[in-house]
């Protein structure tokens, strides 16, 4: 079993080296660009004996646990949680950010409770977002709220957003709300991201101008 460190984590990535606390959003383009990321991200979680969580929009989980398992009976694999978004980001008929944030730290601890996993890392596929569903309008919020939750657990969180799919005015919100950008194979910090207090006071003066 890979043991990672307390300052360094297995990507899985070329050249990509994670921290305990990183939240990052990774930006690809097609389904292809989003399993060059997510499978090794899972693999090298798996390989650590870290607990692994994926929430999936785009691809159904038994074709991504196809993928991950060396076995072709579709068995489950231990340390692995892989959920549709509809089951987590959209479980009552749209998003609640509150709700998300509780479906994350009971999912942690769970995991994370026996012992036999020292560390989680946890991915989401954004693209549930663009729905035209009751609250996906605070996915900016939701996403600047999970910098506050990262401490709570030895984890890592990736954010997976397709490029293809999301506009550019969402993207900018995007980086104001992520520490690191993982682009073309490359993870970055990233100088555009707001603290909490400075993204909800820079939004709310938006509001009231």
């Amino acid at each position: 079993m890979q043991e990672a460190t307390a300052d360094i984590i297995p990507s899985g990535l070329p050249g990509v080296t994670l921290h305990n606390g990183d939240h990052i959003c990774a930006f690809y383009r097609g389904n292809d660009g989003r399993d060059e990321i997510l499978l090794p991200f899972l693999r090298a979680g798996l390989d650590a004996g870290d607990f692994c969580t994926a929430v999936l929009d785009q691809v159904e989980p038994e074709e991504l646990l196809a993928e991950l398992n060396d076995s072709a009976d579709g068995s489950p694999i231990d340390g692995l949680d892989l959920l549709r978004s509809s089951d987590a980001y959209l479980s009552g008929g749209g998003f609640d950010k509150e709700a998300m944030i509780n479906f994350w730290d009971t999912s942690l601890r769970r995991g994370l409770a026996d012992g036999r996993h020292q560390f989680a890392r946890s991915c989401g596929e954004m693209s549930w977002s663009l729905q035209p569903l009751p609250g996906v309008d605070s996915l900016v919020e939701y996403e600047s709220q999970l910098n506050r939750f990262l401490p709570r657990y030895p984890q890592v969180i990736m954010c997976l957003y397709d490029l293809d799919l999301f506009d550019g005015q969402v993207v900018v919100n995007l980086l104001r709300t992520h520490p690191k950008l993982l682009l073309c194979g490359s993870l970055l910090d990233n100088p555009y991201y707001l603290e909490p207090e400075e993204l909800l006071a820079t939004r709310h003066g938006h509001a009231t101008a």
